[in-house]
């Protein structure tokens, strides 16, 4: 498969792209530098460029999108609104974007409205919430919309398991979050919709 990461060189994006290529895909790992990733084609390109992502997405099975929001003080919104031109101009490839806990939902609650929810990371949690509304109501779009657990760290393989509106545990590696969404690409379960991750131990 051939396969377009976006965030390649981040904490999550990197491990995507390393379980990719060791899975023998074709992988064009995407960051703002261009920064070189092992085993991948790197390409500097902004989640703002919507007409890169549909250059890449034309050549490509799969987009995948591990990009958060600005996490130095700057506004969330940008984000969703680089979403919001993706959808709008529906990229030939299937998009698997990475989002965040916060929209998950316990007894009919989204977890970002829970009072323990961390203050420093609502802004981002919210974004995220917006931007799985918007890709729920999108048409003629191959989208997937993963959740982590409230905990996502580097970490090794435990196994892992997934559901789709409720957290399945509490917290989940960086290995075991990169081996479902490889998993979801290859055997397609969650199209059109979203899903969660965590691991067994």
């Amino acid at each position: 498969m051939k396969i377009v990461v976006y965030g390649a060189t981040g904490m999550v994006g990197s491990q995507i792209t390393e379980v990719a290529v060791a899975r023998g895909h074709e992988v064009t790992g995407v960051s703002r530098t261009g920064k070189p990733v092992p085993g991948a084609t790197a390409v500097a390109a902004d989640l703002a460029d919507t007409a890169t992502v549909v250059k890449l997405a034309a050549d490509a099975d799969a987009v995948v999108f591990s990009i958060p929001p600005d996490r130095t003080g700057g506004p969330a919104q940008p984000t969703v609104d680089a979403h919001a031109r993706i959808i709008a101009a529906k990229p030939a490839a299937r998009l698997l974007v990475v989002g965040g806990a916060g929209s998950l939902e316990v007894d009919g609650s989204l977890l970002v409205d829970s009072p323990e929810f961390p203050e420093p990371y609502k802004p981002e949690a919210k974004a995220f919430t917006q931007i799985l509304a918007d890709y729920r109501a999108s048409e003629g779009l191959d989208w997937t919309l993963v959740s982590p657990s409230p905990v996502i760290m580097p970490g090794e393989r435990h196994g892992h398991v997934v559901g789709t509106d409720s957290p399945v545990g509490v917290s989940v590696t960086t290995a075991d979050f990169a081996d479902a969404i490889l998993d979801e690409l290859e055997t397609p379960a969650y199209r059109g919709r979203r899903f969660t991750v965590a691991s067994k131990a």
